[in-house]
């Protein structure tokens, strides 16, 4: 949905918001709303400049954050997945949410927007419950050529 009064200087807009979307790569608790601010880039307006700039107030501020990877004596996957089964306002779709962990560190997480406009609570679920599945198979499928194979079974 767009808001306001086009930015004057899109460039500056573009430039910053890449940045941060590189930046959610160690810092996913911004993910989410670099997405949104990430998805009107083509039309940048006033309003979306001022979230930008809470954005990076945000991550002046709070320096200490991010990704902590640390050894465990634990070699398990575990995952998490949720789903927000309103929709965005803007286009009606669900956004779905996985991350994965081995041991105690993220290796892996996704916030995306499903493709499809579900029409039902169920499907929206089973759509991100299968968007998880493929990663964490991936995961495994990767550990085990590294000979890194989990002993047990990922936990959900």
């Amino acid at each position: 949905m767009l808001f306001g009064v086009l930015y004057s200087y899109p460039t500056c807009y573009k430039q910053i918001v890449s940045a941060l979307r590189y930046l959610t790569s160690t810092r996913t608790d911004v993910c989410y709303i670099v997405n949104k601010v990430y998805q009107f880039m083509h039309a940048s307006t006033d309003a979306y400049w001022i979230i930008v700039k809470c954005i990076l107030h945000y991550l002046n501020t709070m320096t200490s954050h991010g990704l902590q990877i640390t050894s465990s004596l634990t070699f398990s996957l575990h995952w998490f997945i949720d789903v927000d089964c309103d929709g965005s306002v803007d286009d009606r779709k669900s956004t779905s949410y996985y991350l994965v962990y081995l041991g105690i560190t993220p290796i892996s997480w996704k916030f995306m927007k499903q493709k499809i406009i579900a029409l039902s609570f169920t499907k929206t679920k089973y759509k991100a419950l299968g968007d998880g599945i493929i990663e964490v198979l991936w995961t495994r499928s990767f550990l085990s050529k590294l000979q890194l194979s989990p002993v047990c079974p990922a936990i959900l």
